[in-house]
């Protein structure tokens, strides 16, 4: 089985529905994966989805906050998903192909804006959910797996447009990063992006704030796509679709995608 999986945290699937089908049309992942839905799973407008051929799909939601899904042309069947850090947030969700690999779909929190678990609640919330991943990585000891997802952390210091002026900014500090290593670390991942884009500047979001993006440029890598060591081999085409943050009402965050031959 050949396959190729996006991740692309959508910032509201019901608000942009017309560029989630764009990219279905345009692009055609066999699975795509979103996060920031912002709905519960009933609200999801998968009848425009399913036209495309996105049969199959699992979610997990909450109204107006969070929410994560697989839509997927080839068939797949939900395994659940966890509430790590116990925060009652819908970040998680799990599928698997029919050939057995697991696909894990991960919305890490954002964290907010002050990178001081004293200060600022959100921060410790962050860091208790990549903590609560690593231990449950050690304990399920993936294999045959796949996991996605806005993990709001640009881990390299090419990951970023200024490394130095970015460390104590919430999402590249050294305090994240190393989590962030550790969970990697406890599911023995492989990054695919970078196996394959190994070395170079590489972004996946761009403030709204800034008036100018494109040529500003001041991107972070905060989208991941990572595979167990057992089929990391098998993946290749790893790429980032720049083009879609300047679309029509576009998401802050792009496509990423890679492709596996099972």
């Amino acid at each position: 089985m050949s396959f190729t999986i996006a991740t692309w945290n959508i910032n509201s699937v019901r608000l942009r529905a017309p560029i989630v089908e764009r990219l279905m049309r345009d692009e055609a992942p066999d699975i795509l994966c979103l996060q920031e839905c912002k709905c519960l799973p009933e609200q999801i407008p998968r009848e425009g989805f399913q036209a495309l051929g996105y049969r199959w799909h699992v979610a997990r939601g909450q109204k107006s906050y969070n929410g994560v899904a697989i839509l997927s042309k080839i068939p797949l069947t939900e395994v659940g998903g966890e509430d790590f850090a116990t925060l009652g947030h819908a970040r998680h969700v799990a599928a698997r192909l029919e050939n057995g690999v697991a696909i894990h779909n991960f919305y890490v929190p954002a964290g907010g804006d002050i990178p001081d678990r004293e200060q600022n609640v959100k921060f410790g919330q962050k860091l208790d959910y990549l903590t609560h991943m690593r231990d449950w990585l050690r304990t399920e000891r993936p294999s045959k797996s796949i996991l996605v997802g806005d993990l709001n952390i640009a881990p390299r210091e090419d990951d970023v447009w200024n490394h130095k002026g970015l460390l104590k900014i919430v999402s590249h500090t050294p305090v994240e990063v190393d989590h962030l290593a550790q969970v990697q670390e406890a599911g023995g991942f492989v990054d695919i992006t970078r196996a394959h884009i190994p070395s170079g500047l590489l972004y996946s979001w761009w403030s709204y704030r800034s008036p100018d993006w494109d040529t500003a440029d001041k991107g972070r890598r905060l989208d991941h796509v990572w595979a167990t060591p057992d089929i990391a081999g098998a993946s290749h085409g790893s790429r980032i679709l720049r083009d879609a943050r300047g679309w029509e009402q576009p998401s802050d965050h792009t496509p990423v995608f890679a492709t596996f031959d099972l």
